[in-house]
């Protein structure tokens, strides 16, 4: 059996290492680094306020210019998209698989007219309102909801069979 060649101790010894590769320490995408590891994780999600960005719109300013100057909204009004509105949250968890609590929410929202120019400009923070949900994506309904059993134990009692 021949000598291993350098060619083949390198690639063996990087096949060998690829896999350490994913072991070193991650760093939170878009989060503030946590207090410890585990224990009373506090982070900042969604838009980071900085005061001289918004300090520079100003009411009659285009959408284009807001855009440039704030960048992408967190989300935008429903109907006719004449409202941006920025979100940022700071979320604690004490324990690692413990769900977030919202303990601070500030939202920005910018208000346009008809020609789409701003129109006016509020701050609105948690003590303003309800928590905005930005993320779970989902709308509450009206009424009740209304259980399988319900639904057809009412279909048998309104059977028709020949259509009367």
């Amino acid at each position: 059996m021949t000598a291993p060649t350098r060619r083949t101790v390198l690639i063996g010894s990087l096949a060998a290492a690829l896999p350490l590769a994913g072991c070193g320490t991650a760093t939170n995408l878009g989060f503030r680094t946590p207090t410890s590891a585990g224990l009373n994780e506090e982070f900042t999600r969604g838009f980071v306020m900085d005061d001289e960005l918004i300090a520079k719109v100003k009411v009659g300013m285009d959408v284009q210019t807001v855009l440039t100057t704030l960048g992408t909204p967190s989300t935008t009004s429903t109907v006719g998209n004449r409202t941006f509105y920025y979100i940022s949250q700071r979320v604690r968890r004490r324990f690692q698989f413990q769900d977030f609590a919202v303990i601070d929410q500030n939202v920005l929202v910018i208000y346009f007219n008809k020609g789409f120019k701003v129109e006016r400009i509020a701050n609105y923070g948690l003590q303003d309102g309800v928590i905005f949900d930005f993320i779970s994506r989902t709308t509450p309904t009206g009424g009740e909801e209304q259980s399988f059993l319900r639904n057809l134990f009412r279909g048998v009692t309104k059977f028709t069979p020949f259509g009367a």
